[in-house]
């Protein structure tokens, strides 16, 4: 019996991480749907990768768009009746250094609006993703989900700073832990992961890690085996506190 080809769904994949998730990914033969919200530039990544693999395809995906959603689940549900792999890496960095104190904003005196816009995508981007998704996976009794989350949302090591990313990075977390045990006793994994500070236009240029180190524990947690870990956070391929 041939095994059918693994279906892999990947957001904000047009650049940094997740396009190197969307390349790495196809070096492991799975078909990969590279999503962004920008139809040109999510067009020309893809074409990018056809060139080394036909398994690539592009879906215009806006994570705090319900519609986009929808579109994408039943563009799954019609053409492959599976999704194996959801990678949740759209991200944004919502907050903005003040120009004249140029120091980041604290949460005393930051917009609600900031902090707003950074849950919409960065954390009910990826619930819309799973509340969608993981029905399919269910269907077919597998699944692998990867949250792309972020050292700044770990509470036991929360600094000050920055509260529009920090707040919605700790709430994608609480998310990965909540699905991971409403799916206990499943083979659906659900992890969160932070890739560490990646040279990628939100890494800036003091990064010091490659895009190919920073998207490796992803890859790792989305092959995870039958059995393999579920509801925790990992950095480097080993877990780290929440």
């Amino acid at each position: 019996m041939i095994q059918q080809q693994k279906i892999a769904v990947v957001t904000g994949a047009n650049k940094g991480i997740g396009f190197e998730i969307c390349r790495q990914l196809l070096d492991q033969d799975y078909r990969v749907i590279l999503t962004a919200r920008d139809p040109d530039r999510g067009q020309a990544a893809t074409a990018q990768l056809l060139a080394t693999s036909p398994a690539i395809e592009f879906f215009k995906l806006d994570v705090t768009s319900q519609a986009d959603v929808d579109r994408l689940s039943k563009y799954l549900q019609t053409r492959y009746l599976r999704c194996d792999v959801l990678v949740n890496n759209a991200g944004i960095f919502p907050d903005q250094r003040d120009d004249l104190e140029n120091d980041w904003p604290s949460i005393l005196t930051a917009k609600l609006e900031t902090i707003q816009k950074g849950l919409e995508t960065n954390t009910y981007g990826a619930l819309r993703l799973c509340q969608a998704i993981i029905p399919l996976m269910q269907q077919n009794h597998y699944g692998r989900i990867v949250n792309v989350s972020s050292g700044m949302g770990q509470l036991s090591d929360m600094n000050g700073c920055c509260p529009g990313y920090r707040i919605s990075k700790t709430a994608l977390n609480v998310i990965t832990r909540v699905i991971a045990d409403e799916l206990k006793d499943t083979d659906i994994l659900i992890n969160s992961l932070c890739p560490g500070w990646v040279k990628t236009d939100l890494g800036g240029d003091g990064a010091t890690r490659e895009v190919s180190e920073g998207a490796d524990t992803a890859i790792w947690l989305a092959m995870l085996p039958t059995g393999g870990p579920s509801g925790l956070f990992f950095r480097d391929r080993q877990v780290i506190p929440w």
